[in-house]
C-alpha cells in the first residue's frame, strides 16, 4: 500500500546546513528550493539578491513548505557568506571550475555547519564567493550538456551531503 504525507514514519532531522541562494531570482525555482529545503532538514534558507520574488509566483512550486523554512531574505550574498565564514561555517559552492572537486569523491565534514551556496540560474556562483569559499564541488555530467538546473544540482548535492552527515 502506498503511503500518503500522514502515513510515512519519516524520522524528523536538522542537518547543520545553510542554504545560500547567490541571486537565484526565478519564482518556481525559489517554491523548490523552499520545498527541497523542508524536505532535507537543513536549518536555513536565504535568498539573496536584489529581486527575490515571494508570495503567489512561489506558493505553486513550495506547497505552503515557506510556511515551514526559516528562512531570510538578503540583499548581498558575498556580506552573508563573509558573515557565516566568520561563524565558522564550512563555505562550499556548487559550481563548475578549472579547480572544482567532483560531489563524488568530495568528503563532507560535520565539524563545523555547511553553508551551501548555489548561483543564479545563468551565471552561477560569483567569482567573489568563489573566492573565499573553503570548497568548490561539481556534479560530474555525462551527456553533451555541462550544467543543469539549480534546483536539481541543488537536490543531488543535498543528497550527498545529508547521506554522509548521517
Amino acid at each position: 500500500m502506498q503511503l500518503t504525507h500522514y502515513t510515512t514514519n519519516f524520522t524528523k532531522q536538522k542537518f547543520p546546513i545553510t542554504l545560500v541562494c547567490d541571486n537565484v531570482t526565478n519564482a518556481p525555482n525559489i517554491g523548490s528550493l523552499f520545498r527541497i529545503a523542508d524536505a532535507f532538514g537543513i536549518e536555513k534558507l536565504i535568498l539573496c539578491g536584489e529581486h527575490i520574488p515571494l508570495g503567489r509566483k512561489i506558493t505553486k512550486t513550495s506547497r505552503a513548505t515557506e510556511k515551514v523554512v526559516d528562512f531570510e531574505i538578503a540583499e548581498s550574498a558575498s556580506k552573508v557568506i563573509e558573515n557565516l565564514k566568520n561563524e565558522k561555517h564550512q563555505i562550499i559552492s556548487l559550481e563548475i571550475t578549472e579547480t572544482s572537486k567532483s560531489i563524488h569523491t568530495f568528503k563532507f565534514s560535520n565539524k563545523n555547519p555547511i553553508a551551501l551556496v548555489i548561483g543564479d540560474e545563468n551565471f552561477g556562483v560569483s567569482e567573489a564567493i568563489l573566492k573565499i569559499s573553503d570548497a568548490i564541488i561539481h556534479i560530474d555530467m555525462f551527456g553533451q550538456n555541462s550544467s543543469m538546473n539549480v534546483v536539481q544540482a541543488t537536490n543531488i548535492t543535498l543528497y550527498e551531503i545529508t547521506k554522509q552527515l548521517l
